[in-house]
């Protein structure tokens, strides 16, 4: 797990992006009656990592976004939320990236969504004992579905921008001259 000094800048760089962006989010006023629903723009970057990074680069990047999120901003019952739904949602975006390419990473990012509620609903259901709170999952799956293929939109623009801003068609030797 060797990492050289410009992709520790890099990976800080998302990091702080993401936590930023989290930060920014957590001001905007709930535009839902529902406990919980958000469009969790800070995902943008998770989704862009996912397609840009090594599996365990974006992990370590997620992972600090979410402690360093819950410890400025949140409480210690939220990083058990947004760790299993976290840790659900990259998982499965990890999976779905060998069979959904680039081009159509929102697809992924919807999916993903899809699995950050249920990670969470999950964590509820174990914290608080009681499976009532499953009634919430369909109103968060549809909310998710809307949030996921917009931060994937979101994400789509980053990665297809990334890619313009790459040399095309130069040898190693030529850029060298």
């Amino acid at each position: 797990m060797k990492i050289n000094t410009k992709r520790l800048a890099e990976l800080s760089l998302m990091t702080a992006a993401a936590l930023i962006i989290f930060v920014i989010e957590l001001q905007i006023p709930n535009p839902s009656p529902i406990a919980g629903v958000k469009l969790g723009l800070a995902n943008i970057v998770t989704v862009c990592g996912v397609y840009r990074c090594k599996w365990w680069e974006i992990a370590l990047v997620m992972l600090a976004r979410i402690l360093l999120g819950s410890l400025f901003c949140g409480s210690p019952s939220a990083i058990l939320y947004s760790l299993s739904g976290g840790l659900l949602c990259l998982l499965g975006m990890l999976l779905l990236k060998r069979i959904i390419p680039k081009n159509h990473l929102w697809i992924c990012s919807v999916l993903g969504a899809v699995l950050h509620n249920i990670g969470q609903i999950a964590a509820a259901v174990l914290l608080m004992r009681t499976a009532a709170v499953m009634a919430y999952l369909p109103f968060l799956l549809v909310s998710g579905c809307i949030a996921g293929a917009f931060t994937g939109f979101c994400g789509q623009l980053l990665i297809n921008r990334f890619d313009k801003g790459k040399p095309k068609g130069r040898s190693k030797g030529e850029l060298q001259k």
